[in-house]
């Protein structure tokens, strides 16, 4: 829903993904400012980034992953929790 979705792409010899462009982009740019305010100061992230960069991923591939992460993070944050009516 937020756009960060992988969406498969190939250019020739070359296969990889890209972030889906639909969705809702003002949540998608709130994932993105979470990522980088991360990037900067959150230790696991860094030490993930450093993991993947070692791996051979590309900024772009890692910052994709942290958004999907953040994604899932911040639904269960904001995912009402269903009420049982009292008896």
């Amino acid at each position: 829903m937020c756009g960060v979705s992988p969406v498969e792409l190939s250019s020739g010899s070359r296969q990889y993904r890209r972030l889906n462009r639909g969705g809702d982009r003002q949540a998608n740019a709130a994932l993105h400012r979470i990522v980088q305010t991360r990037l900067r100061v959150h230790p696991r992230t860094q030490d993930y980034y450093e993991h993947r960069s070692k791996e051979g991923k590309t900024r772009r591939e890692t910052v994709r992953s942290l958004k999907r992460y953040a994604a899932r993070e911040v639904f269960h944050l904001v995912r009402t929790v269903p009420t049982v009516p009292p008896l």
